[in-house]
């Protein structure tokens, strides 16, 4: 499962937007402008939010995935891997069941690991790091964090909010990616309102 990436040029012509302040500049991508392509198994699909720092050799990999059926996830051998369900009743992986709102699940991505679906259909979150290409930090967004000493800073939100970076405030729609290079060294709060949806901060240096 998940072994069908679309590309990152791709992605950018369709939603991609900007925000500058201060000499920084945050990206944002929503899932839902990102055009779906279909897993070779049939078993689901993927919306490749971003592979950086470039499609052909990426530390990164980011993604929403639907998934429709049983089945095993593809092999990524020297790669680290992030799942978290966003809707949908939820999976069986690796000997537990993930339903939303549960934390995310790590594993070695040369595991393939089969995933069963408890009841239909599932969103899910995937995050993918080149194992040995720096250091990669995932984190609840429920509480501040400062990035320091990161040479990427991500964010991941299923409902949106508002991103809130030392002065900079970045409103962030549901089911989207937001991320900066060489962030500043300030506060980032994360304000989904009410919502509490699943959110996660990400962190990637080269030490």
């Amino acid at each position: 499962m998940n072994g069908v990436s679309a590309s990152r040029m791709g992605a950018s012509r369709m939603g991609t937007s900007r925000v500058e302040e201060g000499g920084m500049s945050w990206m944002r991508i929503c899932a839902d402008d990102v055009t779906p392509v279909p897993w070779r198994n049939g078993g689901g699909k993927t919306r490749e939010l971003l592979a950086w720092p470039t499609v052909a050799d990426w530390k990164l990999r980011i993604s929403v995935a639907d998934i429709d059926r049983d089945g095993p996830f593809s092999a990524f051998p020297g790669v680290d891997r992030w799942f978290g369900v966003l809707s949908g009743a939820g999976v069986e992986l690796l000997g537990s069941q993930r339903r939303p709102g549960d934390g995310l699940l790590q594993f070695a991505g040369e595991d393939a690991p089969d995933c069963r679906l408890i009841q239909g259909p599932t969103r899910d979150f995937n995050a993918m790091h080149r194992r040995g290409a720096g250091r990669f930090r995932v984190q609840p967004a429920e509480r501040p964090v400062i990035p320091h000493e990161v040479d990427w800073f991500g964010l991941f939100t299923e409902r949106g909010g508002l991103l809130i970076h030392g002065a900079r405030a970045v409103p962030v729609a549901p089911h989207t990616l937001a991320w900066c290079e060489a962030p500043a060294a300030q506060s980032c709060v994360f304000d989904d309102g009410d919502s509490h949806g699943p959110a996660w901060w990400l962190l990637w240096s080269a030490e």
